[in-house]
């Protein structure tokens, strides 16, 4: 037989045998969800996170038939509802939907953390990065701040008050920063969740806050809230009028909060590749990416290595300004 058809075929005959081998390994790879899931928030229902995930339960449950539900589990900054993900057993059946400061923030301002992330029993993994959205800086207009230079001239001369959604919380965070970057003196007034923390600068109980833009808004447009800056990098699209912290001229005060889902650490591969085509196919989904955009969330969609060293950047970052600013839990 000619020698170049001859290698050719044992090539072929590899192939071949390859194919049989790796197709069980294919038509094995696991379905999700194949049992009912829950869903843990680790902040009170309405926020932007439970939104999302309360959506994302409800395409779940249609496409796959099981039950899915979303339960909210507040408390520590977020630590209490991440805690119980950590502990779950790694079988897909228990996801944590909520933000990144559990994991970027929590660690450097709690004396002791109930979880860590890693790949081993007792740990929290991410599985997707799902979006990233800025704060809106604004104040009570019953306070008569209506300005970055007036807020910073009252910070310096008498100190000013925010409220926050609790320990940990991203206006805890935005407090901090704020401080921080503009050299003033700012009170942290936590509260047990963003609502209320909005309604305590409606009141008049403080002078501002670094909250969700979402849950500011109504009160931007019957005037009760005056919006100063807004935190991400790039205009809010909800409020394209208001200028961003950078461009104020305090690039430093830049701040984003991360929705992510996260599984068990130690969940095993096969089932981590099967949620994230899941869950990406959920909320890669063009409506989800418009109900994202409602709420002034931006799609990022990040996984594995990427996803890691998102969350990583952001630890590093907020360890530091932990230590300058002297950031604790109240």
């Amino acid at each position: 037989m000619n020698p170049i058809r001859r290698n050719a075929m044992v090539a072929l005959g590899a192939i071949s045998l390859a194919t049989t081998f790796c197709a069980p390994a294919l038509a094995q790879a696991p379905a999700w969800p194949t049992k009912p899931v829950r869903i843990v928030n680790n902040f009170p229902a309405g926020g932007p996170a439970d939104i999302i995930a309360r959506a994302v339960a409800e395409a779940l449950q249609k496409s796959s038939g099981q039950s899915v539900i979303v339960e909210n589990k507040p408390g520590a900054g977020g630590n209490i509802g991440a805690a119980e993900v950590a502990r779950a057993a790694a079988d897909g059946n228990t996801v944590f939907f909520g933000i990144d400061t559990a994991f970027t923030v929590n660690p450097h301002i709690f004396p002791s953390m109930p979880f860590k992330l890693g790949n081993k029993v007792g740990d929290l993994r991410p599985l997707v990065v799902i979006s990233s959205n800025g704060l809106l800086l604004g104040t009570s207009a019953a306070k008569g701040i209506r300005s970055m230079p007036e807020l910073i001239g009252a910070g310096k001369s008498r100190g000013v008050n925010f409220s926050s959604g609790g320990p940990g919380s991203p206006g805890h965070l935005g407090v901090a920063i704020f401080s921080q970057a503009a050299h003033i003196k700012i009170t942290h007034v936590p509260y047990k969740g963003n609502s209320p923390a909005v309604l305590a600068l409606l009141s008049g109980e403080v002078d501002g806050g670094i909250l969700s833009s979402t849950g500011m808004l109504p009160h931007v447009k019957s005037g009760k809230v005056v919006p100063i800056a807004i935190t991400s990098r790039q205009r809010s699209g909800l409020l394209p009028e208001v200028p961003t912290v950078a461009e104020l001229g305090y690039p430093d005060l830049e701040n984003e909060v991360i929705t992510l889902c996260m599984v068990p650490g130690a969940t095993p591969e096969p089932l981590v590749a099967a949620m994230q085509k899941a869950v990406l196919d959920l909320v890669g989904s063009t409506a989800l990416k418009e109900r994202m955009a409602s709420m002034d969330m931006r799609y990022e969609g990040l996984t594995g290595a990427a996803a890691t060293q998102r969350l990583a950047k952001l630890s590093t970052r907020y360890a530091k300004i932990v230590k300058a600013t002297d950031m604790k839990v109240e």
